[in-house]
């Protein structure tokens, strides 16, 4: 696995769309989200579809072609230097075929930022175009809006990347070592919900495989990760890192399923490194090469994630 292209860093000024390909979007979680941006010295511009909501699926934020419409023609507009998703939830699958991945291709590089549903964006990001992204807060989620680990982190992720090279949580070694290779992942559910899919990723082979979840049981995170072993995604891959399990089972049932069934492996596994559902999440850059010190819970970027 060799990484991915680097989308440009953000300068003051720059102008970034917020879209809704998932869940349906508070109204006033979003305009705090556009306030916290424009503090940044950024011209946010929200999707005209963003505060939609799907007329028959409450749990979508409106039709499956507006919502893919919003970032397609984000994504396209040259006056557009990145895309904020504004919330996970569900519904960004139901967008990744509606996409014109070839005029998305053409729009050259550009920086995508969201987490848990927009995992499957990130995936189709990486095999469709081939290029970096950041699991990092979204513009109307709690944590963008009201905790400054979590602004501050993707502020300088975005605007200086260089200072942030090394990404350090205090996290533990659920196996320890250290391993290199290049990053991917996202939301433990959605990686599964993939495996099959068009463009889906043979394997992790090569990779630091990031994995977090929120509120699910423990059979049904032994269910995910069985069926990313026996889907063979596991197979080749360098090193785990494990966020955040928000809403889920407490450590103490949760550590033995984890080393249970990432334990054989025979690579490094960091679990709380600090990224997912969890209050002041760190923005992880996908497509990256990295090195992974499991002993210390810290993750080395070779590169700075933008260029």
């Amino acid at each position: 696995m060799n990484g991915l292209v680097r989308p440009r860093r953000l300068a003051p000024g720059a102008r970034v769309a917020v879209v809704a390909p998932s869940g349906p979007v508070p109204e006033e979680r979003l305009q705090a989200g556009l306030d916290v941006l424009r503090g940044w010295d950024l011209d946010p511009v929200a999707g005209p579809h963003v505060l939609d909501r799907h007329p028959e699926l409450g749990y979508l934020a409106g039709t499956d072609a507006d919502r893919a419409a919003d970032l397609l023609n984000a994504w396209c507009d040259p006056a557009v230097d990145a895309v904020l998703c504004a919330r996970g939830g569900y519904g960004a699958q139901r967008v990744i075929d509606l996409l014109d991945w070839e005029a998305m291709r053409a729009a050259g590089p550009k920086i995508l930022v969201g987490f848990s549903d927009v995992t499957a964006l990130h995936e189709a990001f990486a095999t469709r175009l081939g290029l970096a992204t950041l699991y990092g807060p979204m513009a109307a989620g709690v944590d963008f809006v009201k905790n400054a680990r979590a602004q501050e982190h993707l502020r300088a992720t975005l605007f200086a990347p260089e200072t942030v090279r090394v990404i350090a949580s205090g996290g533990t070694a659920l196996v320890p070592g250290r391993a290199r290779g290049v990053t991917l992942g996202g939301c433990l559910c959605l990686l599964a919900a993939e495996l099959g899919t068009p463009h889906a990723r043979p394997s992790a082979r090569g990779g630091l495989l990031c994995l977090e979840d929120v509120g699910e049981e423990t059979y049904r995170l032994d269910r995910y990760l069985t069926q990313l072993l026996r889907a063979g995604l596991l197979e080749g891959v360098r090193g785990v890192l494990l966020g955040s399990w928000e809403g889920c089972a407490d450590e103490a049932r949760l550590r033995p399923l984890l080393a249970d069934r990432l334990g054989g492996l025979g690579v490094p596994v960091a679990e709380n490194v600090g990224f997912g559902h969890c209050a002041g999440a760190l923005t992880i850059p996908f497509g990256v090469t990295a090195e992974l010190d499991a002993d210390t819970g810290t993750l080395t970027l070779d590169e700075p994630a933008l260029r």
